[in-house]
């Protein structure tokens, strides 16, 4: 990775002569999280433990650990003290904002969420038994991935930047061949239904404002 002129941020368990490290930091030295919007995160603090061996992993090595109060109703482990949580990870990153680091790292999540996006954008099974036509089908899923998240970041605000796009989906267009042939699309009742709401109304409006920009 050095090589190539990457840095790294990765996780690291609670192993013995971790949690003794934790164990061993004065409460002044843990400083308040923040969160992904830079605002303090209630009951979370950082600390870089500075007592830790880490002579095996490349110089510059730095090791942070985040502490948190459990949300009611979770089931506390053995490595638990004191009624908080633990995570620590490691970095070779010289920000000496600890928070914005942890910040950074913890923001990793979201990661997840796209590989969540991707499979209910298509990504879950490919539909096809020869390989060039499933390399086309994961360029249109990769394609619709963008396409959501540019207008998640565009066009969204608040929580609904996180919307589940699977949770947001039109339903399936009926068959309308001659068993049913009265039968009409739903799609038209829905796009009036998604017309009227208030967060879609004002995301499309940001929508053409950025077109008559462009």
């Amino acid at each position: 990775m050095r090589e190539q002129g990457l840095q790294f941020s990765v996780g690291l368990d609670l192993y013995e002569y971790v949690r003794e490290a934790i164990l061993n930091t004065r409460e002044q030295d843990w400083a308040p999280a923040i969160t992904q919007q830079g605002e303090e995160r209630e009951g979370a603090a950082v600390c870089e433990l500075k007592d830790l061996d880490l002579s095996s992993w490349p110089p510059g090595t730095r090791a942070i650990c985040r502490r948190e109060r459990p949300h009611p109703g979770a089931q506390l482990k053995f490595t638990d003290v004191n009624g908080f949580r633990f995570q620590v990870f490691i970095t070779d990153q010289e920000d000496k904002d600890i928070a914005q680091l942890e910040a950074r790292h913890r923001g990793h999540a979201r990661v997840e969420n796209r590989i969540r996006c991707g499979k209910a954008a298509g990504l879950e099974n490919l539909p096809f038994h020869d390989f060039m036509p499933n390399c086309v089908w994961l360029e249109l899923v990769l394609a619709a991935q963008d396409l959501i998240a540019f207008f998640q970041n565009l066009c969204l605000r608040g929580e609904a930047q996180q919307w589940d796009p699977k949770a947001a989906a039109l339903p399936p267009v009926p068959h309308r061949g001659p068993c049913c042939p009265h039968r009409s699309s739903p799609i038209p009742q829905v796009a009036a239904e998604l017309a009227m709401d208030p967060i879609l109304y004002d995301a499309f409006r940001r929508l053409r404002r950025l077109e008559a920009a462009a």
